[in-house]
């Protein structure tokens, strides 16, 4: 498996431009962010791994490797799976995440957790670390014993340690499989104390435990839960076979194994599972491969620069791997197991687990027909245009009723269903709602595609982006900004929303939402003329200051002032935000490594290792282009 080391170590090494410093934005200039721009395209192309994409992990969240060495020692797998060497890096990863109080945080920006401390502890003991002479492992059992034991743990902490025989199942909220036989219009899904159980959850928890359980374990109740089983592993199976043993991702990935080992230790559905764990496994960095989304943002931020020809081999190969990397099929009776169409789709990896991501699918679309569009002479052989058909096909059919996308499937409940959540560890997960940032992917793909292809079901495009606008503007809050879902925070969701009614058509003369945006990206610019904002605005639902710059959170900020016109108005701040990357540009023609900006739900935050390269190539090439139209 690629890693960024491997892949720039394979790629031929290219001469690097000297870096530059600048100390008054007036020497911010076409030239000097030409050179820039040269400098962070080589360095990236560098990266580039052979089939086209950007290798990086989605790394920063502590429980994943835990899980993973969880179900390989339950199944027996562990010493088939992880030899001598996998498990000496795996030790020495845990221990370098160890807090200095002892204990493990559920995620790379967070302090010691029940949740964290449990599972790494734990793993490391399966790993055959002893207390005796180890002091690292001995404060981190003491860290766990002076916050209450495993006892005081979340949920999800005591199912993986049921899972493996050290807790008790009986201290377990029970889900039972029963759930599955109640009509479909009753169900939700079930996927931990950042989300407290609720009063009513505990009244249906308490009433589940002590009475519908009990009920259910005798006969002739008992035959129902067979069934209801059986309906399970049909689902699991069908999940297995459609995602090629990979998953959605690592957790349910590592559950449908042991469900398939408990089903039936030698059968062939759990041998297929043991070899996709090499898959998640990277050296030094846990978590899940990160392949189309990234390169399809990518895409785009070269388009950005304008010297798409310069960098051709790199282009090609990234339009040959989004090409490829299209799902060509439905898979079979998706609809009566919870799934979404699948052809013309997108997914996050190269498409081998057939998990369509609806925002994937669009920014996937995006970036193929920016390509074909700025320079057709580089691709070689074209996508199909029936491609391009099947992926708008997929795109509307995802649309929710509102003209709203959300991730990976259509909104199929209500929001109230979120007060049963039975994880107690992460928010917003019972629902799959609709998010600005995926309407606006949606919003921007459509109108991309509608330019090239006019005719193409007009009407409902026309509609999905009349819907899809309104929705932002609606979710706009008082201050001008919007809440990121999927990274940190109002920096992101702003970026996101304004270019995605910007391309609806609103301008900064004739939308009071786009004044309001860009008032305050501008208040929140610190005076050495970048953006820096912390994680923590995801938990309290304000903006709180870094206090530094951020090249990722700068980068969000200058291009949503550049799409909603700014340059046009007052260009001095966006200069000051120029001379603040370029002057954060490493040696290497890249830019560092900072704080974590990816998040989930307000409950995980992780790295987008991709993002502080990309998202300052496509600032800086959108600023240029400005700079050059201006000047022509």
């Amino acid at each position: 498996m690629d890693d960024l080391y491997s892949t720039r170590s394979k790629n031929p090494p290219q001469p690097t431009l000297p870096a530059i410093g600048i100390t008054d934005f007036g020497q911010v200039t076409e030239d000097t962010i030409l050179v820039a721009l040269r400098r962070a395209l080589t360095a990236y192309s560098s990266l580039q791994a052979h089939d086209g994409h950007w290798p990086g992990g989605y790394s920063g969240i502590f429980f994943i490797m835990p899980v993973m060495i969880f179900a390989l020692h339950v199944t027996g797998s562990l010493n088939t799976v992880m030899s001598p060497e996998h498990i000496r890096e795996i030790r020495r990863y845990i221990y370098n995440i160890q807090n200095e109080d002892g204990g493990w945080s559920t995620h790379i920006l967070g302090k010691s957790s029940m949740f964290g401390s449990c599972v790494n502890y734990t793993t490391l003991r399966l790993l055959s670390e002893e207390l005796h002479g180890n002091e690292a492992l001995n404060k981190g059992r003491a860290w766990i014993l002076s916050h209450g034991s495993a006892t005081a743990s979340p949920q999800w902490a005591k199912f993986w340690l049921s899972v493996i025989g050290v807790y008790d199942w009986s201290g377990n909220n029970p889900i039972i499989p029963e759930l599955w036989s109640v009509p479909h219009f009753l169900q939700f899904i079930q996927e931990d104390l950042l989300q407290r159980p609720s009063q009513v959850q505990n009244i249906a928890l308490s009433y589940l435990n002590n009475f519908v359980e009990p009920i259910l374990s005798w006969w002739p109740f008992n035959k129902l839960r067979k069934s209801s089983l059986r309906s399970l592993m049909d689902h699991i199976h069908y999940e297995d076979e459609n995602s090629n043993y990979v998953g959605l991702s690592p957790m349910n990935k590592v559950l449908n194994m042991i469900c398939c080992w408990i089903e039936k230790p030698n059968s062939y559905s759990f041998k297929q599972h043991i070899p996709r764990i090499y898959d998640f496994l990277w050296i030094s960095e846990d978590g899940m491969k990160a392949k189309t989304w990234d390169t399809a943002l990518t895409a785009q931020a070269f388009c950005s620069t304008n010297l798409t020809k310069e960098f051709a081999p790199t282009i090609q190969k990234a339009y040959r791997f989004l090409k490829e990397s299209q799902v060509n099929i439905n898979f079979p009776s998706y609809s009566s197991y919870y799934r979404e169409r699948s052809k013309g789709a997108w997914t996050l990896s190269n498409g081998e687990n057939g998990w369509a991501i609806a925002d994937t699918t669009a920014e996937a679309l995006k970036g193929v027909l920016l390509i074909s569009k700025i320079y057709p002479s580089l691709l070689g052989d074209p996508i199909e245009e029936q491609k391009l058909y099947d992926a708008v096909d997929c795109l509307l059919s995802y649309v929710n009723k509102d003209g709203t996308l959300s991730s990976t499937e259509t909104k199929r409940t209500s929001p109230w269903v979120e007060i049963l959540n039975p994880s107690e560890s992460f928010r917003n997960i019972i629902v799959d709602h609709p998010y600005v940032e995926c309407t606006s992917s949606l919003i921007q793909a459509l109108i991309l595609f509608s330019k090239s292809h006019p005719r193409y079901r007009c009407e409902e495009i026309e509609g999905c982006i009349k819907k899809g606008a309104l929705f932002i503007e609606k979710q706009q809050r008082n201050d001008g900004s919007w809440y990121g879902s999927w990274g940190v925070c109002f920096t992101y969701g702003t970026f996101f929303a304004t270019k995605g009614i910007v391309d609806a058509g609103r301008t900064y003369e004739n939308s009071v939402t786009i004044r309001k945006a860009c008032s305050f990206l501008l208040a929140k610019q610190l005076s050495s003329g970048g953006w820096g904002e912390d994680y923590v605005s995801c938990e309290t639902g304000d903006y709180v200051d870094s206090g530094s710059p951020h090249v990722v959170n700068t980068a969000w900020a200058m291009l949503a002032l550049l799409y909603a016109g700014q340059f046009e108005r007052d260009p001095t701040p966006l200069y000051h935000a120029a001379k603040e990357l370029i002057n954060l540009q490493m040696e290497t023609g890249e830019f560092p490594q900072q704080e974590t900006v990816g998040n989930f739900n307000s409950s995980l935050y992780f790295n987008y290792t991709n993002y502080r390269n990309l998202y300052p190539i496509w600032a800086l090439g959108e600023f240029r282009h400005r700079l050059v139209g201006n000047k022509n």
